[in-house]
């Protein structure tokens, strides 16, 4: 298993002769959701195909709904879960690039709790202030017990569904964020998981900063309305305090505004934000910023669920090593 360089992510050899662009897929025992997308030739993204499939008997159906869906004619990628891996800031070691690797493997090893012989690890690079004013460069460390990685494959494996590549859901946002962006300036972007809810600030197409906030959907929709106010009134906490750390440490980067990611129901969240922050609210659609040329964009729930995959599928093709 070799790593695609530049674009963070585990991968296995990809096949020729497959359809254009990426099929990325989540599967559970109770469903499979997936979203293929293609760039146009102005470069615009397509989704062609998009849905849920419903497993009634477990993953053990999963490879009838392959067959249907003909996932076997696709580059397949599929997102690990936030719990799955860890994402670490790390100061870039002064190595040549074909040492990097085994360099940050080494910074981490303290850093796991688990022994750093049983993670993958790749890295994701932070572009450095391009005036040179700061001699600091850091990188994210993406460490993944190789049991989970083995676990993952083996699952797509047994569903009979050709997976290429295992990549994270901040990469993902960062593509999505990606098509938000003004010219010379950054985005932020939020957006509530089930659980938590993951913040990343993009400029250029490239990552600068992803943290979790102790928010999720899960915990806005069980919320009493007093309750709710609260959670939301933490979000506005932590992103500012974010926004701050950020200033300081990235002055030649100006987020411009905060793209709020969709939500399965209207929590109120995007007009707590716009209220309370000094800076613009963008409501994201995915319609606004993708074609959908092969049926309606994705409404509601299924737009939430499937936010991650369609930024999966947004990657660029790259060089394996």
């Amino acid at each position: 298993m070799g790593i695609l360089e530049g674009l963070r992510s585990w991968v296995r050899p990809g096949a020729r002769g497959k359809e254009p662009g990426w099929m990325v897929a989540a599967l559970s025992a109770q469903a499979l959701d997936y979203a293929h997308c293609v760039r146009g030739a102005k470069g615009k993204a397509a989704v062609t195909r998009s849905g849920r499939v419903r497993l009634d008997g477990g993953v053990s159906n999963a490879e009838r709904a392959t067959r249907e869906l003909h996932l076997e004619r696709y580059q397949c990628a599929t997102l690990l879960a936030s719990g799955e891996y860890q994402l670490v800031l790390v100061e870039a070691p002064n190595v040549q690039p074909t040492e990097l690797k085994t360099a940050i493997r080494w910074h981490i090893k303290n850093m796991l709790d688990y022994h750093v012989d049983d993670a993958t690890i790749d890295v994701l690079d932070i572009p450095p202030d391009p005036s040179g004013a700061s001699r600091a460069h850091s990188m994210y460390a993406v460490a993944a017990r190789n049991e989970i990685i083995k676990a993952t494959i083996d699952r797509f494996e047994a569903a009979r569904i050709p997976l290429s590549v295992i990549d994270i859901a901040e990469t993902a946002q960062r593509n999505l964020a990606a098509l938000y962006e003004d010219e010379d300036s950054g985005v932020a972007m939020l957006y509530l998981g089930a659980r938590d809810a993951l913040l990343t600030i993009t400029k250029g197409g490239e990552l600068y900063l992803a943290r979790r906030i102790d928010a999720g959907m899960e915990q806005m929709q069980r919320a009493l309305e007093a309750q709710r106010e609260e959670l939301m009134n933490r979000v506005v906490l932590e992103f500012q305090r974010t926004l701050d750390h950020f200033d300081r440490q990235f002055r030649y980067v100006r987020v411009a505004k905060l793209v709020l990611g969709p939500e399965p129901q209207d929590t109120g969240l995007a007009a707590f934000l716009a209220k309370n922050l000094d800076l613009p609210v963008v409501q994201a659609r995915l319609s606004d910023a993708i074609e959908f040329p092969g049926g309606a964009a994705p409404q509601g729930e299924a737009e939430w669920r499937l936010f991650h995959l369609v930024g999966a599928a947004l990657r660029h093709e790259s060089r394996a090593l």
